[in-house]
């Protein structure tokens, strides 16, 4: 992927706020030609900058709880099988969206996991430790309650656009 423009930010920004916008609106909304929008997004898409889903409201979906869950590998011993692992019980378990290498607070991975309920929660990580007793450390969890009156902001990703923007304007300076 060639260096980003400032064109591909703002349509980047456009995006997350709405991935139904058509080449023709983001044009209008850009002030720019609808060929330039449909070539700079193509571009975008197979860079892989540009991956479209849909945020739905997870609590309307029945979900109570997103959990943070950090682990540390106990050796450096296992290699490939503990990818393999880590692979295999992500592939049985479409609730975790996110994992990753980390550092901080004494764990090396992170985890980001959503459960219909504490007793679904409970039996996730009753399975996590049993699979993963050989590689890793006990796991721990921060646990938000997706039913609490007291969500500052949902999660969403229209927050960074205004990043975004910022990024791009500095860069320009």
């Amino acid at each position: 992927m060639k260096e980003l423009k400032s064109i591909d930010y703002e349509i980047i920004s456009e995006l997350i706020k709405n991935s139904r916008l058509s080449d023709r609106q983001l044009a209008k909304i850009l002030k720019t030609s609808q060929p330039t929008v449909t070539r700079r997004r193509t571009e975008l898409e197979r860079g892989r900058l540009l991956d479209y889903t849909a945020i739905p409201d997870l609590k309307k979906l029945g979900f109570e709880i997103l959990a943070i869950t950090f682990g540390k590998w106990k050796t450096q011993l296992y290699g490939d099988r503990k990818i393999e692992a880590a692979k295999a019980f992500m592939s049985k378990h479409s609730n975790i969206i996110f994992v990753s290498t980390g550092m901080g607070l004494d764990y090396d991975r992170v985890a980001i996991s959503f459960h219909k309920s504490y007793s679904d929660y409970s039996l996730f990580m009753r399975e996590l430790r049993q699979e993963w007793a050989p590689y890793a450390g006990s796991p721990q969890s921060f646990i938000i309650s997706l039913k609490s009156d007291n969500i500052l902001r949902n999660l969403t990703f229209k927050y960074l656009t205004k990043q975004f923007r910022q990024s791009n304007s500095q860069e320009k300076l």
